[in-house]
């Protein structure tokens, strides 16, 4: 049992030393990221000092930008199960190392989540009433005590199975089916319900018309499997450009084909949405006609969901068309896929709720400059945890970094070596 906590230390701290080392390009990147986290830390030091009123959140909107990170991210955490289920339902062996990039960036998402509620919270030293026994938990009739188990035990899945399989490919020993296999398929059902309970926090407040739709579960879904696969995508091209791991064309174009489906569905049931809000015309359509036209001189969101739509139809152009097959278009059908998509599901679900009030009161909102910097502060330090992740990951499916050589620590430094 000793020699097993040693060795499994030693693997940690292996991986760990691999995390800090590379070229002037890596550490520059780790550096402007490094930077990016001070800034916003400054920012929210200044939030905690002198309160919410930093925001540009008031009373009649409550929730901003934080919250539209943390919906946006919630489903790019469970767009990780759109890899597991190709290897482990339909056994497409040619994704099963990518498997692990994907509930990485899946690990990345929820620490971002996380940190978006904490900076939400007014005073998050109180943040000990969610925990059972010590606080009052509610669960389970509200829909946050759902959200805090889901999003937790999502994260502590996620963490066994890509550091057991990781430690296992770094002693060369075959995993054990039974001590991880059963928890990938709990990670399939626990994805979608992840993001399912965060659509339900918004259908379930009644006094909020523009969310009370039964479409906006299926909504979250395919928009989370269009966004999610497709910053995937993109990670898996910067590997193949910095890395000599090697990811297949045939992973990518699988990848593509997912998000290419999901963005006709995400924006079928956006159509739905609008359909049933303007066709109707009736007094509960104030916040789509605030959010689309504006509405009694007010039309502060009318360019974000513009932009939104415009780029998720191009997206879903490029996708559809053979061009993409090019990876250089794939990349630019993903950009614009994930932009469109974050103002969707972030400045054009979240704030419109709010607009008017019950009291029919038009209060608007836009980010502040400190709160910019906070979220520009969680981005990046989001980004640092999952190139520390890939970093240390990226050697071990290689087989350059494993038990046989420990003893070795030259070798690590080349590991990922990049391309000439």
């Amino acid at each position: 049992m000793k020699t097993a906590v040693r060795n499994y230390f030693v693997f940690l701290a292996r991986s760990a030393s691999v995390a800090f080392e590379g070229d002037w390009r890596y550490f520059t990147w780790i550096g402007v990221l490094f930077a990016i986290c001070l800034l916003g830390l400054n920012a929210y030091s200044r939030q905690l000092s002198e309160g919410l009123v930093v925001t540009g959140m008031t009373d009649q909107v409550s929730w901003g930008v934080y919250i539209a990170n943390f919906t946006f991210l919630v489903g790019v955490a469970a767009a990780a199960v759109m890899l597991v289920i190709p290897v482990y339902v339909y056994r497409n062996e040619e994704l099963h190392d990518l498997v692990i990039f994907g509930e990485l960036l899946a690990v990345a998402a929820i620490l971002m989540c996380l940190a978006f509620v904490t900076v939400d919270l007014g005073r998050p030293d109180r943040f000990w009433h969610l925990i059972p026994g010590l606080g009052k938990f509610n669960f389970p009739g509200s829909m946050l005590s759902w959200d805090v188990i889901v999003l937790n035990g999502y994260l502590l899945l996620n963490v066994h199975i890509c550091g057991y399989l990781l430690y296992c490919r770094y002693k060369n020993t075959k995993p054990a089916k039974w001590f991880y296999i059963p928890f990938v398929f709990i990670g399939i059902f626990w994805a979608v319900s992840i993001h399912t309970v965060t659509a339900f926090l918004y259908v379930g407040l009644g006094g909020r018309p523009f969310w009370n739709s039964a479409v906006v579960g299926p909504r979250f879904i395919a928009s989370a499997f269009t966004a999610g696969p497709a910053i995937i995508i993109l990670a898996l091209q910067v590997i193949r450009r910095f890395t000599t791991y090697r990811v297949p064309d045939k992973a990518l174009l699988t990848l593509r084909s997912i998000v290419q489906v999901s963005m006709l569905i995400n924006l079928f049931l956006l159509a739905n949405e609008v359909f049933k809000e303007f066709y109707t015309d009736n007094l509960h359509v104030a916040s789509a006609r605030y959010l689309f036209f504006g509405l009694d001189g007010h039309h502060a969101l009318v360019r974000w969901i513009w932009t939104a739509v415009t780029f998720n139809i191009i997206a879903m152009i490029l996708l559809a068309l053979p061009l993409s097959r090019s990876l250089k278009w794939l990349d630019v059908a993903c950009v614009l896929a994930i932009i469109g998509i974050w103002i969707e599901k972030g400045m054009g679900l979240v704030v419109p709720g709010f607009i008017p009030s019950p009291l029919g009161e038009i209060v608007e909102y836009l980010p502040t400059w400190n709160e910019t910097a906070v979220c520009l502060g969680i981005w990046a330090f989001g980004f640092l945890c999952y190139t520390f992740f890939l970093r240390m990951a990226v050697p071990i499916l290689q087989g350059t970094l494993n038990k046989s050589n420990e003893s070795a620590a030259a070798p690590a430094a080349g590991i990922v070596s990049v391309k000439s």
